[in-house]
């Protein structure tokens, strides 16, 4: 069921990102393309099924989640250009593809990342892209703010060129990892909450725990494929963090702890659900998705 899912939402999150890459002028075509590439060259589209599956789960409509599906695939797609640079992780292999930095240059790497950053916000307001009343883009456009920012995404990037050659223990590893990883999951359930229109307060909260255990199963199932999965299967360099003394759950719990560390947190996710009927199902299918993927 969650092949089909995938398959729609796909489809309706690139056809609206398409629509955001025509250049205003020749002048501009390259950092276009540069931008384009960096987004649409591939890639499992898991933050915006999770915007679109969250909207669903209260009763909205998939295309009500547009903006909110664009959005945090955009600065999901920016984080993985600058991510990849090399002053950061220098990588030259991105969903089997070249990096964006060797397909193009480092300088028009970083302007597509920041372009595309900046772009992720004008989708939350873009009226093509969303239905929601301007109290609700508010909401929207301060929790992605919070969630890409040095509060989140970039300051567990930040921990994690620090932590390089350190031995974490599990708290502060899992603390890096709810920012790096998990801060911009848990936005892409939240907005995609939002844009239903009919979002609770204790919907949000469940929503919330939901997406705080799947966050950290993602980045979990992450690590145990950087260690058993392969180069062509990963569509980047396997091994990588092992290579970069980097810290890792395999490192830290052993591998077979650390993939019954995944199975439980995938557990925490349903058990977040149970408030939810059927059409939460796609949420529970992703759960368990995440942590299922050989890739």
């Amino acid at each position: 069921m969650i092949a089909a899912y995938s398959a729609t939402s796909q489809a309706r999150v690139n056809a609206a990102l398409e629509s955001l890459f025509i250049a205003p002028g020749p002048e501009l075509a390259r950092l276009y393309e540069a931008m384009r590439y960096s987004v649409m060259n591939g890639g499992k589209r898991v933050r915006p099924l999770l915007a679109y599956a969250a909207c669903e789960a209260l009763g909205g409509k998939a295309e009500q989640a547009n903006g909110a599906a664009c959005a945090v695939e955009l600065i999901h797609a920016y984080s993985l250009v600058h991510d990849d640079l090399p002053a950061m992780d220098d990588d030259d292999l991105r969903r089997g593809q070249p990096t964006t930095h060797k397909k193009f240059d480092e300088a028009c790497a970083i302007l597509a990342g920041d372009g595309l950053q900046s772009l992720a916000f004008s989708a939350l307001l873009d009226p093509r892209l969303s239905t929601a009343d301007a109290q609700t883009r508010l909401q929207m456009v301060s929790a992605l703010a919070l969630a890409a920012g040095p509060g989140g995404m970039v300051g567990g990037q930040a921990i994690d060129l620090g932590s390089v050659g350190l031995k974490l223990d599990q708290q502060a590893l899992e603390y890096m990892h709810r920012h790096k990883t998990g801060a911009l999951i848990e936005a892409s359930v939240q907005l995609g909450a939002l844009a239903s229109g009919r979002a609770e307060k204790d919907q949000l909260t469940s929503l919330q725990a939901y997406a705080q255990a799947i966050g950290l199963a993602f980045q979990v199932q992450d690590d145990i494929l950087d260690v058993e999965s392969d180069t062509e299967t990963l569509g980047k360099r396997q091994g990588a963090d092992i290579a970069r003394d980097k810290p890792t759950y395999p490192a830290l719990l052993g591998l077979d702890a650390a993939k019954a560390y995944a199975l439980e947190l995938r557990d925490q996710a349903l058990h977040a659900l149970r408030p939810f009927d059927a059409a939460a199902e796609p949420l529970r299918d992703l759960a368990r998705y995440i942590v299922d993927r050989r890739s």
